[in-house]
């Protein structure tokens, strides 16, 4: 377990730090965080752990060497890359950066720290995959499902001034009632970019009953110069969403997993709190045919849902970063995130053959159990093997946070959820 120190504490420890190899700077130190440090011990790779304040529950792991502060990039991106430059320059070894929440991914791609090496895609790329105008006219060409969609002419960039993104003025703008219009209610209204979106109104997607709840959601939108688009409302069938988990090198074939968000928390837009390995081989196709067409390098999770209407599965979004479930393909066989920092630094790397696993969040799992017409899907064996610990010896079941060999992470996550600590982090 490490100490979280200041920035000034953390630069000096890491001057006294002696590593024999690269170490991995992990940010933001949460649940994500914690899992691509665990991932990264299975070779004894050294963690560095940043973040803007110490209650995130990654520095409190014994898989995080060193933790701290640093600025945080929303705040001010400058003052961040000045940090990690610092931190950088006090290493005997370039360290790897592992950007664990979009607007972290954002700041290194932007600022291009000196001294740090990224393990994905330059800028350029890595906007046009997360922009989901310029996504869907790359699923568009490709003949990738996707859901009807509409950029709303209220928050087009010309009106507001907000930023203009890689499909430029090419994509239709649509009037907000046309929209709703050409779709019906209730419908969805989406982010171009959903990281600004999601500080101003408290989360990464909306649905409007009526054209009162419609003009509000794109007037503040167009207030804040947030590019959004309104979205059918996918009659998706729940518990059927799947995502391709992928490493895509820059040279060579990608290391993959397809998982099956098989119960959310809310149930339907919730984040997903337990996730089992899929076959569904149109995914893995389609995904990587829209990564390929982009150029985009790196770990990402391409999300799908069933269309129950059409019968098929329709892209929603890519995360070109790893997300909360990341250490179910590493149980699986698939670790992502070693495949990323082997090759950045040099080393190999060779996937096991994938093998079907399981993936709870216990603190959502338990509270989707207190929902109405929720009937548990983990069996009596797979409880007994979580309560006693076993299941860290197993090979078929895995957990965000909770692990009796590395306890102090979620006693953290126990402050944060049910005491007077706080911490947002929407993975």
């Amino acid at each position: 377990m490490a100490t979280f120190r200041s920035f000034e504490g953390l630069r000096d420890a890491l001057a006294d730090a002696d590593f024999d190899r690269p170490p991995a700077i992990v940010c933001n130190a949460h649940v994500t965080g914690l899992s691509v440090a665990r991932a990264l011990k299975a070779r004894d790779v050294p963690v560095v752990a940043i973040d803007r304040n110490e209650k995130g529950v990654a520095p409190y792991s014994d898989a995080v060497d060193f933790a701290g502060r640093v600025t945080y990039p929303l705040d001010d991106e400058e003052g961040f890359r000045e940090d990690v430059e610092a931190l950088a320059a006090e290493l005997d070894h370039e360290p790897v950066a592992f950007g664990c929440m979009d607007e972290w991914v954002h700041a290194f791609s932007r600022t291009e720290p000196e001294g740090v090496r990224l393990p994905f895609a330059e800028r350029a790329t890595i906007d046009r995959v997360l922009d989901k105008e310029s996504l869907y006219d790359v699923a568009e060409r490709l003949d990738v499902p996707y859901p009807e969609t509409y950029r709303i002419a209220e928050t087009d960039p010309a009106e507001t001034g907000g930023e203009t993104g890689p499909a430029g003025n090419d994509r239709e703008s649509v009037p907000a009632a046309e929209a709703a219009e050409r779709l019906g209610f209730p419908l969805v209204v989406k982010p171009a970019l959903k990281r600004k979106f999601s500080e101003a109104v408290g989360t990464n997607v909306v649905e409007v009953a009526d054209e009162a709840e419609l003009e509000d959601v794109v007037a503040n939108a167009a207030a804040e110069g947030i590019r959004v688009m309104a979205q059918e409302k996918v009659p998706a069938v729940q518990g059927e969403d799947c995502s391709l988990a992928s490493y895509v090198p820059r040279e060579g074939e990608a290391v993959t997993f397809v998982g099956n968000a098989r119960v959310r928390y809310p149930l339907g837009y919730g984040t997903s709190c337990l996730v089992q390995r899929a076959d569904a081989p149109q995914v893995e196709e389609n995904a990587l045919a829209v990564l390929e067409e982009t150029g985009y390098y790196g770990i990402s999770e391409a999300e799908f849902l069933y269309d129950g209407d059409r019968e098929e599965y329709v892209l929603i979004d890519v995360n070109t970063r790893p997300w909360k479930w990341i250490s179910l393909p590493v149980q699986a066989g698939a670790n992502l995130p070693l495949a990323a920092y082997a090759e950045t630094v040099g080393e190999e790397y060779d996937a096991d053959e994938v093998r079907d696993a399981r993936w709870v969040y216990l603190a959502d799992y338990l509270k989707a159990l207190g929902t109405d017409g929720f009937a548990d899907v983990l069996g009596r064996e797979e409880w007994l093997s979580l309560m006693s610990g076993d299941f860290e010896a197993s090979g078929d079941l895995t957990t965000g946070v909770y692990r009796p060999s590395d306890p102090a992470p979620a006693y953290q996550l126990l402050s944060t959820e049910f005491g007077t600590q706080e911490y947002y982090c929407s993975c």
